[in-house]
C-alpha cells in the first residue's frame, strides 16, 4: 500500500500541534511491520528526507491572499499524487489537495481533523476574505472524504455539528499521541535559570502560539490573582494578528508591573529548554477556549507536570480531573468563537485552580507522576499508527 500524506507542516518547518502529529505519525507508520509506503507532500523549502517532497508557493501568486497561495500549492501536490493508493490530508491547507487528488486519480481521500474552520471565526482577522475560501475548501473536502479521523471524541462531535451532511459512520476517533521517550522528565535546571526562572519557586508554565483559541488574555487576567510567590512563565510567540499580539503584550506588561517573576519567552524554544521548563513546572496551564485535543498537554504530562486545563474540546479526554490535574469549567457562547459566556467567572475559576495547584506542590507532583503514567499507557504512537492503518484498510 502506498499512502501520500499531505500536509502544510513537516520537519523542520513545524509551528503547531498538527505538524507534530504528522511527523510522529509518519515515523510510526513507516516503522510498522508490513506497514505502508508513505510519501510525504508538504509546503515550503526542499526537504532532504527520502520520501518527502516540498512545494513552494507559486511565484505567479506572490502578493495574493494567503488562502489563494495555499490553493496554488494544493494544485501542484494533487498533480503529483498519481500512482498512490490513498491520500491522507491534514488541516485545511492540504484538504483541497487531497480532494482534488481523489477526483483526479480515483483514490480514497482521508481527512485528519486537527481543527475546524467554522470554530475559528477569528481567522477572518488574519485572512480577510481568504477565511471564506479556507472554509469552502475544508467543507468540500470533509463532505466528500471516504473517511474523517477526529483526534478526540469531542472533536468528532464538533465535526458532525459543523458538517451535518457527513455520515457519522465515516467519522473515526484516533487520538493524538506522544513519544514518551523524547518527552520525559529531566533533572537539569541550568536552561530554566538562564531564561530568568527560579526553579525553587512555584511556577505556572504556558506553551503555545498567540492565537484567540489559546485563551492567553484570560490566563493573564487570572495570573493577577495568584499568590505573590508564584512565577508565570509564558513560552508564547507567533501571534496570528497584530491585534492579538498587542493585547497579549499589554496584559503581560501590566502583569509585570503588578508582580515579579513574570517571564515571557517569545522566541522558539529548543526541545531541551522545553523539557526543563515542563519538568520544573509546578503546574502546566492550557486555558484554551478551543482545543481539539492538545498535544502540548500530553507533552507536559509526559514530562511529569500536573495540568490545569479548560474543560472543553478534547482536553477532558487527556487530563483526568482530580488524578492528573484540574479541569476548569466553562460555559461557551455558540457563535463559533468558543468565548466564555461569563469571562470574569472563567478567569476566577482558572485562578482558583492555579492557586490550588501551586499552593500544594506535593499534590501537584503526585498528579504529574500520574500524568506521566497516563501519557505512556494510553497515547503511544505505535497504537495510533495501527489504528490509522485500520482506517486506511477500511476504505480500500
Amino acid at each position: 500500500m502506498r499512502v501520500d500524506l499531505l500536509t502544510k507542516e513537516y520537519p523542520p518547518e513545524i509551528y503547531g500541534g498538527a505538524g507534530v502529529h504528522v511527523a510522529e505519525l509518519v515515523a510510526a507508520l513507516r516503522s510498522l511491520a508490513g506497514g505502508p509506503e508513505v510519501q510525504v507532500r508538504c509546503f515550503g523549502a526542499p526537504r532532504e528526507e527520502a520520501g518527502a517532497t516540498a512545494y513552494p508557493e507559486p511565484e505567479t501568486l506572490a502578493g495574493a491572499n494567503a488562502a489563494l497561495r495555499t490553493l496554488g500549492v494544493d494544485l501542484a501536490i494533487a498533480a503529483d499524487t498519481a500512482g498512490t493508493d490513498l491520500v491522507h490530508s491534514h488541516t485545511w491547507y492540504a484538504n483541497l489537495a487531497g480532494h482534488l487528488a481523489s477526483l483526479l486519480h480515483g483514490v480514497p481521500h482521508i481527512v485528519s481533523a486537527h481543527s475546524l474552520e467554522p470554530l475559528r471565526p477569528w481567522k477572518a482577522e488574519q485572512l480577510g476574505g481568504g477565511y471564506a475560501v479556507s472554509s469552502w475548501a475544508e467543507k468540500t473536502a470533509y463532505e466528500a472524504a471516504a473517511a474523517v479521523i477526529a483526534v478526540s471524541a469531542g472533536m468528532r462531535a464538533d465535526i458532525l455539528r459543523s458538517y451535518p451532511a457527513l455520515d457519522p459512520a465515516r467519522v473515526h476517533v484516533v487520538h493524538n499521541g506522544i513519544d514518551a521517550a523524547r518527552w520525559t522528565p529531566v533533572e537539569g535546571r541550568d536552561l530554566v535559570r538562564a531564561n530568568g526562572v527560579d526553579p525553587d519557586r512555584p511556577s505556572v508554565v504556558f506553551v503555545g502560539r498567540i492565537t484567540r483559541q489559546k485563551g492567553l488574555p484570560h490566563l493573564l487576567r487570572a495570573c493577577a490573582q495568584l499568590p505573590p510567590e508564584v512565577q508565570v512563565v509564558l513560552c508564547a510567540g507567533a501571534p496570528d494578528t497584530p491585534e492579538i499580539a498587542a493585547e497579549v503584550a499589554g496584559l503581560t506588561a501590566e502583569l509585570q508591573q503588578q508582580r515579579d517573576g513574570v517571564v515571557w519567552l517569545q522566541r522558539h524554544l529548543s526541545r531541551e529548554e522545553l523539557l526543563q521548563h515542563l519538568s520544573q513546572a509546578t503546574v502546566f496551564v492550557c486555558p484554551s477556549v478551543y482545543e481539539p485535543l492538545g498535544i502540548v498537554n500530553l507533552e507536559a504530562m509526559a514530562c511529569g507536570a500536573a495540568v490545569v486545563g479548560t474543560a472543553t474540546g478534547g482536553i477532558p479526554e487527556v487530563v483526568a480531573d482530580g488524578e492528573t490535574g484540574w479541569l476548569v469549567p466553562i460555559e461557551q457562547v455558540t457563535d463559533g468563537t468558543g468565548a466564555p459566556v461569563d469571562p470574569d467567572r472563567f478567569v476566577a475559576d482558572l485562578a482558583a485552580a492555579l492557586t490550588e495547584a501551586t499552593s500544594d506542590p506535593d499534590r501537584a507532583r503526585a498528579f504529574g507522576a500520574a500524568g506521566r503514567t497516563r501519557a505512556v499507557e494510553h497515547f503511544s504512537w505505535d497504537a495510533i499508527a495501527e489504528r490509522t492503518l485500520e482506517v486506511y484498510r477500511s476504505v480500500l
